[in-house]
């Protein structure tokens, strides 16, 4: 007979199964009355499975845990000495605490500012143009020609980098954020070539900022740059924080616009619905974000002893805080596994993050989603599943997402003929 100690061990186990990993939210229903529960084994971002020990931390489930969590960064420290010791580059801000997170993000968000993100519009518009004008009646993987594509692009231009540079950032995005099944040896040589990389694109530039020369404005310029309070970013963190952009902007934006595109085509109403009232876009997204949101958990030590629930933390002990299932608490979200764009909370999603870890990307993450949207939307097609079933991503439980959906964008002409 199976006691509730063993079961609740098996249940842990299955957190990093493939089939959890495509499907998470039953295993998160079934935990949720148990947890905060120790014993889940799995990696944090950035680290080399085969090379790096994997993390014994505690769950956390319930949007009151995860919430409190996630805001307390005195407590639950976001400092990750498993991959400041891996071969991976450390990541800029994620893994900051204060007072260093507060000095790092004044300067970023001078460089990451609201007026640029507003004139970066017109060029995401028509790199979506660009993406969609060859989606034809024909099946098509949106996740290769599309969702990898778009955040892709957009970052190389932001960054001001070559446009066919942006094929090698969805594999260096997949390679670190383990959403790629690879050996160690492969994950640690993509990781040392995304470093390599940037260690000489941003090298060149400041040499030619020190020497006089003109320099385009971009995003890594403005980072080189930006100054607050008498600071700036030393040459090393603005490398990590252009590797920060792709590996955490490019990857999370990639599988948002993969769960965006399926939830289109497998709800026709709803696609019907925002025909209709375009201004429901916003909606959409972020009940997106919040129903089928791609990232599912991060990870934070604790810096002292500390009750939460009935569990007691001790101080040094990692928790894993499940952004996905806050998202699927039904005391805040009512039938939390319905779709519905019209609940009056959907500002309380937790998905991009809350108190000063918020992701800083999020408005252009959104500005990507919402502009492909409006655009397709434009268009007049039917979008509908293709002839291929949809491959969901399986190597890692840090994302939920697509690795491969194949979607068909019918024109009415098509279908009445």
């Amino acid at each position: 007979m199976t006691t509730p100690i063993q079961r609740t061990e098996s249940l842990i186990a299955r957190l990093t199964s493939a089939a959890t990993i495509s499907d998470p939210y039953p295993l998160y229903d079934d935990l949720r009355e148990v947890a905060p529960v120790k014993g889940y084994r799995d990696f944090p971002p950035g680290t080399v499975p085969g090379q790096d020990e994997a993390v014994n931390a505690w769950v956390f489930l319930s949007y009151e845990h995860v919430s409190a969590a996630a805001r307390n960064h005195r407590i639950f420290s976001s400092t990750d000495p498993l991959q400041e010791g891996s071969s991976a580059p450390t990541l800029m801000l994620v893994n900051h605490d204060n007072p260093e997170h507060d000095r790092l993000r004044n300067i970023v968000n001078l460089a990451f500012s609201r007026k640029r993100m507003e004139a970066e519009k017109q060029s995401v518009r028509l790199i979506v143009d660009d993406l969609i004008t060859g989606l034809k009646d024909e099946d098509v993987d949106v996740m290769d020609v599309v969702a990898s594509m778009l955040p892709a692009r957009v970052m190389v231009h932001m960054l001001g980098l070559p446009a066919a540079d942006a094929d090698h950032f969805r594999h260096w995005a997949t390679a670190f954020m383990l959403s790629a099944d690879l050996t160690p040896s492969e994950r640690q040589a993509s990781n040392e070539e995304l470093a390599a990389y940037f260690i000489e694109k941003v090298s060149a530039m400041q040499v030619a900022l020190e020497r006089g020369e003109t320099v385009d404005d971009c995003l890594m310029r403005a980072l080189l740059t930006a100054e607050a309070d008498g600071e700036k970013l030393s040459l090393d963190e603005v490398i990590r924080f252009c590797i920060t952009l792709v590996v955490a902007g490019a990857e999370t934006t990639t599988f948002l616009i993969g769960n965006l595109l399926y939830n289109l085509a497998t709800m026709p109403e709803v696609h019907a619905r925002l025909k209709r009232d375009t201004s429901l876009v916003d909606r959409f997204i972020e009940e997106t974000l919040r129903h089928s949101g791609p990232p599912q958990r991060l990870f934070r030590i604790a810096t002292e002893d500390v009750k939460v629930g009935h569990a007691e933390i001790k101080q040094g002990d990692w928790v894993a805080l499940f952004f996905a299932a806050a998202n699927h608490d039904a005391s805040v979200f009512p039938a939390p596994h319905t779709f519905n764009m019209d609940r009056d909370n959907l500002n309380k999603q937790l998905t991009l993050g809350v108190g000063i870890h918020h992701c800083l990307g999020s408005a252009l993450a959104k500005l990507e989603a919402r502009t492909l949207l409006e655009a397709l939307l434009e268009r007049q097609d039917r979008i509908a599943l293709g002839g291929a079933f949809p491959v969901p991503q399986t190597a890692s439980l840090l994302n939920h997402g697509f690795e491969r959906l194949t979607l068909k964008f019918l024109s009415p002409k098509k279908e009445a003929a």
